[in-house]
C-alpha cells in the first residue's frame, strides 16, 4: 500500500511534470496566521483555514472552514512543556509531506507542532535564552524530513530541533547549535563585529534543497551554514556591504538562491529605515568548492534595488521555476523576475478597489501556481515597525497569477478580525497552503 507521504510526492510530481501550470488547480488548503493575542488574553493568536474552492467560489466572501484558537489547548501544552504561554505566533510552514504545521512564537520562543489534519497541538519547545534574549522568530523544516531549523532572534542563535513526525517526537538538538554572536568564520573572522557585521540576529534562515541554510541577519551581511553538519558549520560569509539586513524571502530555484533585504526594525541607528534588494547566490559555487571560501564568495547578483519608501520581505517562486515574486510590504506591491537570466520583468500593484494600503507580508503559491495567497498586515501592527508593517485590510489577499506566472491581479481580499476590548488587532503576519487529500 502506498504511503500517504508518497502519494502526495506523486501528486506534487504530476504537477510540475510539464513545466508549465496546469490549468486545473489541485483542491488545497490555505493556513493564515493572526499573531495577535488570543481575545481576552496576553498569549495565544489564531490560525483560519480556508478551502480553496471556497476562496474560488466566494472571493472575499469567503468562510474559513476552521478556526484554531492558539491560546487554548495550543498555550495549555505549551505551559505543561516549558512553564510559559507561546506570545506572537509569527511564522507558520508544513513539513515536507504536509502533514505537519509548524509555528514560530517571536516573543516568547516556541516552537509548536501540529497535526494538520485535525489542527490539535502534538509538542511545544522553547528556543534557549542567551544574554541577549530568547525568540523564535522563524522556524523552517529541512526539505528531507530530520529537523527543524530556528532563528533564535534576539538570543543570536541558530538552533536545531530534531523531527520523528512518524512517531511525533522532536527534541533539541543542543550539539548542533551555533551562536551566531561569540562563533568564528572560516576565514577566521568573529561572526559579529562592528566593521561587518554589527548585529547577528538571525532572522530567516532560508534552506536550499541540499541543505544549505541562508541565514539573513539583522543587522546586515550574511552566513551560509550548512545545517546537516554537528554543530552546524559556516560555509560561507558575507559582509553588510555587500547584504543588506533584515532578509525574510528566500527560494532555491534553477541553481540559484534569491534571497532579499528589508527594512530595519526598531531604533538600529547602523541601518536603513528602508530597504528592498534581491540577490542571487550561486548555489554551485557553494557546494562545489575546495577548502575555504573567501569573504563575500561566491558574489551574489544585485538583481533588484529600489531606492526610497520600500520594505522587501515574503517571496515565491511559480512551481515552474520560471519566475520568482517578491513583495514589498510597505510599497505594496509585488516585484516579479524571470530566474532564467534574473531580469525584473514586471511589477503587480495590490492596491485599487479592494484594498487602499495591502502590506503584503509573508506569501504562499497554489500547488499549481494559478493564485499567490498573502498575508496582508493590520492597522495595528505587532512586529516590523510601523512606518512598514501598517495596513488598512488585515487578512487574506488571493492573487490570479496570469501570463504563465510573471503577472498577475488582486481578485480578492478575505477580511480577518480579532476584536479585544472592543478593538480590531487583528495583524495577519504568514500563509501556507498544502494540498487537501
Amino acid at each position: 500500500m502506498i504511503s500517504r507521504q508518497a502519494l502526495l510526492a506523486v501528486c506534487l510530481a504530476c504537477v510540475t511534470a510539464c513545466g508549465r501550470p496546469v490549468a486545473d488547480e489541485l483542491p488545497h488548503e490555505v493556513w493564515l496566521l493572526d499573531q495577535s493575542d488570543s481575545p481576552g488574553r496576553a498569549y495565544g493568536g489564531a490560525i483560519h483555514v480556508f478551502l480553496s474552492t471556497e476562496l474560488e467560489r466566494h472571493g472575499s466572501a469567503a468562510v474559513a472552514a476552521r478556526h484554531i484558537d492558539l491560546g487554548t489547548a495550543t498555550a495549555e501544552l505549551c505551559v505543561r512543556r516549558t512553564g510559559a504561554p507561546p506570545v506572537r505566533p509569527h511564522m507558520i510552514r508544513f513539513n515536507a509531506a504536509r502533514t505537519h504545521v509548524i509555528l514560530a512564537f517571536v516573543a516568547s520562543g516556541h516552537v509548536v507542532f501540529m497535526d494538520a489534519d485535525t489542527g490539535g497541538p502534538l509538542d511545544c519547545l522553547r528556543a534557549t535564552r542567551s544574554a541577549t534574549g530568547q525568540q523564535a522568530h522563524a522556524a523552517y523544516p529541512s526539505p528531507d524530513g530530520r529537523f527543524i531549523l530556528v532563528a533564535n532572534q534576539n538570543g543570536k542563535r541558530l538552533e536545531r530541533i530534531l523531527a520523528d513526525y512518524a512517531s511525533n517526537t522532536f527534541s533539541a538538538d543542543s550539539a548542533a547549535m551555533l551562536d551566531l554572536a561569540t562563533c568564528t568564520t572560516p576565514a577566521g573572522h568573529s561572526c559579529e563585529n562592528r566593521a561587518s557585521r554589527p548585529d547577528n540576529a538571525p532572522v530567516c534562515p532560508f534552506m536550499s534543497d541540499g541543505g544549505l541554510a541562508f541565514v539573513t541577519l539583522r543587522g546586515g551581511g550574511m552566513l551560509v551554514v550548512d545545517a546537516r553538519d554537528t554543530p552546524m558549520r559556516i560555509v560561507a560569509e558575507y559582509d553588510s556591504a555587500t547584504v543588506k539586513g533584515n532578509g525574510c524571502g528566500g527560494v532555491d530555484v534553477r541553481g540559484h538562491m534569491y534571497v532579499n533585504a528589508g527594512g530595519r526594525p526598531g531604533v538600529l541607528q547602523h541601518m536603513d529605515l528602508y530597504g528592498f534588494e534581491v540577490y542571487r547566490f550561486p548555489l554551485g559555487g557553494l557546494v562545489d568548492h575546495a577548502g575555504p571560501l573567501g569573504v563575500n564568495s561566491p558574489a551574489p547578483s544585485v538583481i533588484w534595488k529600489s531606492s526610497g519608501a520600500h520594505d522587501s520581505h515574503g517571496m515565491v517562486a511559480t512551481p515552474d521555476s520560471a519566475y520568482v515574486w517578491v513583495f514589498d510590504r510597505h510599497g505594496d506591491v509585488a516585484e516579479v523576475f524571470a530566474t532564467g537570466t534574473g531580469d525584473h520583468v514586471g511589477t503587480v500593484q495590490l492596491n485599487g478597489e479592494l484594498t487602499d494600503n495591502a502590506a503584503p507580508d509573508i506569501a504562499s503559491i497554489s500547488p499549481n501556481g494559478r493564485y499567490i495567497y498573502v498575508a496582508l498586515r493590520g492597522p495595528t501592527p505587532l512586529s516590523g515597525d510601523p512606518h512598514n508593517a501598517t495596513g488598512s485590510t488585515p487578512g487574506l489577499g488571493v492573487i490570479k497569477v496570469t501570463d504563465r506566472g510573471r503577472s498577475g491581479r488582486l481578485v480578492a481580499v478575505v477580511r480577518i478580525e480579532n476584536l479585544n476590548d472592543g478593538r480590531d488587532t487583528a495583524d495577519p503576519h504568514a500563509v501556507a497552503v498544502r494540498v487537501v487529500r
